[in-house]
């Protein structure tokens, strides 16, 4: 029998989930994240095969789900210096690229810029000649001030002749990393040149935790196909994650999704993962967590690459509760700050001096902790802190239900149980088995995706042909990021007018297969 492992490396815990290869949990286990992140991957590895049992050439896959790429571009820490060569000239100049960025993550990582003229319409007709010679120059001056490079020409989505053209040359000149933005992001140039920048400034980012990751199964004898998370809930390989290190922002809450939707069995609910600092409440449809339809804002700019519909709010299991001394034990306030990984130093149960919502899950009876007692919590404080937690949690799942009509919840997470066992506005909450680590199991599960979205002319080519084309571009991304080519299947088919053009129209096609 082979096995997967699966790891999820959050704010406050690392988690791992070891699997068989007919998906059945064998065991899970959760430390404490580490500054250096790749020490506690290396940690819950060991703690993972020690208690299972199992050696290292017994598991033939493992999949690392990480919020790395977020918090360096947060952190505006491990980023690397760009080149950007935007193709529109002249019609794209009055909003240079860079514009809107915040000063602190610009500086970071702007290290060259420049529009060249070429570039296409909505339709694909060309708007004017490449310019070849603008390109060449453009290498030259950047030569040895850039560690990557992204190409982003206009409606590249739609024709990607140039974009091609410019990142060969670019490729041939300069030894560095290449984007393309056609293969990021979707209509809107200047998101999609944001995301296509954020791109190549993490390409080397991902990188380094890659090999840390390989050799933390290295140590343990562990010669298995590495992926990656990505950010609607599958997977794709390690040589896909590293050209499209982006892709991996956001696969913490969908990892989680995509895991109660294992351990549960159920296809469509809010599933409400709370773990230490933050709750994230994201919808699964139909076994798959439902994408945003909105531009997405990270580390202070403007994306348009797909990302999961999640609801982040801060309450976790270490959140902090305040009173205010002259006023009622009822009147607190609920974070949002949390004591993080110092909860078993910090929180009263582990005879610390701070309340948090484990200590009032505690006092309710929701949790026990080997080795420790109740902590003494005044009546009117622990009734007002479970009030507080409640209308929170309750608000939140309004917020994101798809209609006025009760919805099933799942809870996962370690912080899960600081939620009461009803709430209003849900007709079932389930908490299944291994919760505590939905989101690593849901990181070990094998589903690998694509997305394509295009836009077409009606004058160009009939609406059949137009989906038929964005069904086999699809197919062929699908399989490039790891699927096996027999077990590729289109998902979901979308079509969108575009404003003001009558003849023309977007589509948008996402296709799933297991591993290869």
């Amino acid at each position: 029998m082979s096995y997967r492992i699966g790891i999820d490396v959050g704010g406050t815990n690392t988690d791992a989930a070891l699997l068989d290869d007919q998906l059945r949990v064998i065991t899970t286990v959760k430390v404490p994240t580490k500054t250096n992140s790749g020490e506690g991957i290396t940690h819950v590895i060991e703690r993972l095969m020690r208690r299972s049992g199992i050696s290292g050439a017994e598991v033939s896959t493992a999949m690392l789900g990480t919020t790395h790429c977020t918090n360096a571009i947060v952190q505006r820490k491990g980023l690397r210096r760009v080149g950007i060569l935007r193709i529109g000239g002249p019609a794209t100049t009055a909003v240079p690229p860079f514009e809107g960025w915040p000063a602190d993550l610009r500086a970071t990582v702007e290290g060259y810029a420049a529009v060249i003229t070429g570039g296409h319409e909505f339709n694909g007709r060309e708007i004017s000649r490449l310019d070849r010679d603008a390109v060449l120059r453009a290498c030259t001056e950047m030569r040895g001030l850039v560690d990557a490079v992204a190409v982003v020409g206009v409606f590249s989505s739609v024709n990607i002749e140039h974009e091609t053209i410019v990142g060969k040359i670019v490729r041939e000149e300069l030894d560095v990393p290449v984007s393309l933005s056609s293969q990021i992001g979707t209509i809107g140039l200047l998101e999609r040149e944001n995301a296509t920048i954020l791109n190549a400034a993490l390409i080397q980012t991902l990188g380094d935790m890659a090999d840390g990751f390989q050799r933390a199964l290295d140590s343990y004898g562990i010669a298995a196909k590495i992926y990656f998370g990505q950010n609607d809930g599958t997977l794709m390989s390690l040589d896909y994650a590293l050209q499209f290190p982006v892709l991996t922002i956001g696969c913490g809450p969908t990892n989680s999704i995509r895991g109660a939707a294992h351990l549960s069995g159920v296809e469509n609910a809010l599933i409400v993962d709370i773990g230490g600092t933050t709750t994230d409440i994201g919808v699964l449809t139909n076994g798959f967590p439902r994408q945003s339809a909105h531009a997405v804002e990270i580390g202070g700019i403007r994306t348009n690459f797909r990302m999961p519909d999640v609801l982040s709010i801060g309450l976790g299991g270490g959140t902090i509760i305040r009173t205010n001394p002259a006023d009622s034990q009822e009147n607190l306030t609920l974070g949002p700050d949390s004591v993080g990984y110092r909860i078993s130093q910090e929180s009263l149960v582990f005879g610390g001096n701070t309340l948090t919502t484990t200590d009032i899950a505690v006092a309710a009876g929701r949790l026990n902790i080997a080795g420790r007692r109740s902590p003494q919590i005044l009546p009117e404080l622990f009734q007002g802190a479970e009030r507080a937690i409640r209308s929170t949690l309750e608000e939140a799942i309004d917020r994101m239900k798809p209609s006025a009509n009760p919805v099933p919840i799942v809870l996962v997470g370690g912080g899960s149980i600081i939620s009461p066992l009803s709430l209003e506005g849900t007709s079932s909450i389930m908490r299944p088995e291994h919760a505590e680590a939905a989101n690593a199991v849901g990181a070990a599960l094998g589903d690998i995706a694509a997305q394509v979205e295009n836009v077409f002319s009606l004058k160009e080519i009939s609406r059949a042909e137009a989906v038929s084309r964005a069904r086999i571009e699809v197919i062929e991304r699908t399989i490039t990021a790891g699927a096996s080519p027999s077990g590729v299947e289109v998902i979901s088919i979308e079509e969108f007018p575009v404003a003001y053009m009558e003849d023309a129209f977007i589509v948008r096609v996402r296709a799933a297969g297991q591993l290869a």
